[in-house]
């Protein structure tokens, strides 16, 4: 946590949110608040509206009906606080699990998919350029256990961001996000409102929900009750580091990209290998990134012998999803298998 969000933390949890407004330059709105029925995204509608009037707040409510009927009660909850706050509200049902499964795909990743490109589209048809979510500072605590759990890199353990484009001219925002849950909870009880729970948040199979109920309790009770200040900071830190470092890797493979051969990206071989290894694999993310090549199967095992090889006298180095790299001359060639072979 950097020194302002720090100074933020000292402050009630409007003051806070109204700070991150400023910071971000929000200004009088309006904005668009995603909320769940949970308690922090109830909070963070009721404290945009202490804060904005409920003119400047448009709330959205994503119904993903895995829950069947406590899916419908969050919905008439939402709709009941709107109402009470005289918001508008736009609400939309998809059935998420039927959806993921016909689709093959991970369920949390496809209702995530879903909802922010619903959010998208209600910020376009009320001309937002604001949409807030109410991640706090324990979800940015638990992001960093599970990422490093994973053995994620400093790529990952960035956290959940500030701040972040959602579609064109609409921006994503987490005003909550140097507020721990139990200043939430302190905030609804003041204002008498019991927020809804997701029942399926307390089902322990899952990594997260086991790293939010026992692993973050125990780092708190049994070694540090500061664990999750601690936990944002280093991801605040690793951000700006991150952020850093990609300026710097942009920098580099502008020196040595060369003009396209036949359509296909080529570096210059004596630029590669005199590059900073660590700063020469960030360049290479940057640029699998840029063209659209495929990330999923690169580790960064597959990084790393990618920006050795570069920096050897090799000829020929295969990657995943067929993406070979080649020499010519002085020069490395990036092929994909849809590219013509050429000699």
């Amino acid at each position: 946590m950097s020194q302002s969000d720090e100074s933020i933390k000292k402050l009630s949890l409007p003051a806070q949110v109204s700070e991150v407004l400023a910071r971000f330059g929000v200004g009088t709105g309006p904005i668009l608040v995603a909320i769940s029925g949970g308690p922090d995204s109830t909070a963070l509608l009721l404290a945009l509206v202490e804060i904005l009037g409920h003119t400047q707040v448009r709330a959205a409510h994503f119904n993903h009906q895995l829950r069947g009927a406590e899916s419908d009660a969050d919905e008439q909850f939402v709709r009941g606080l709107c109402e009470q706050l005289h918001v508008p509200v736009s609400v939309e049902r998809q059935n998420v699990g039927l959806y993921a499964r016909q689709a093959g795909a991970n369920l949390e990743d496809v209702a995530r998919r879903l909802r922010y490109a619903w959010l998208a589209q209600i910020a376009r048809q009320y001309q937002v350029p604001w949409v807030a979510t109410g991640h706090t500072a324990n979800d940015q605590a638990e992001t960093v256990l599970f990422r490093l759990l994973r053995g994620s890199g400093l790529r990952g353990l960035r956290g959940i961001a500030w701040c972040r484009p959602l579609a064109q001219g609409i921006q994503l925002l987490r005003p909550l996000l140097a507020v721990p849950r139990e200043e939430v909870n302190h905030y609804l009880q003041a204002h008498g409102i019991s927020a809804r729970q997701d029942s399926s948040n307390l089902d322990l199979s899952r990594t997260r929900n086991r790293i939010r109920w026992q692993l973050l309790p125990l780092l708190q009770r049994e070694y540090n009750p500061q664990v999750v200040p601690h936990l944002c900071q280093l991801a605040d830190q690793v951000r700006e580091w991150y952020a850093w470092m990609e300026r710097q890797a942009a920098a580099l493979l502008e020196r040595m990209e060369l003009p396209r051969w036949a359509g296909q990206v080529v570096l210059d071989a004596d630029k590669t290998k005199t590059a900073d290894p660590a700063l020469l694999r960030q360049a290479l993310l940057l640029l699998w990134q840029r063209e659209g090549w495929p990330c999923g199967k690169m580790t960064a095992r597959h990084w790393q012998r990618l920006a050795k090889f570069l920096q050897s006298e090799g000829r020929h180095l295969e990657l995943p999803d067929g993406l070979v790299v080649r020499r010519r001359l002085h020069t490395w060639v990036f092929r994909r298998p849809d590219e013509p072979h050429l000699p």
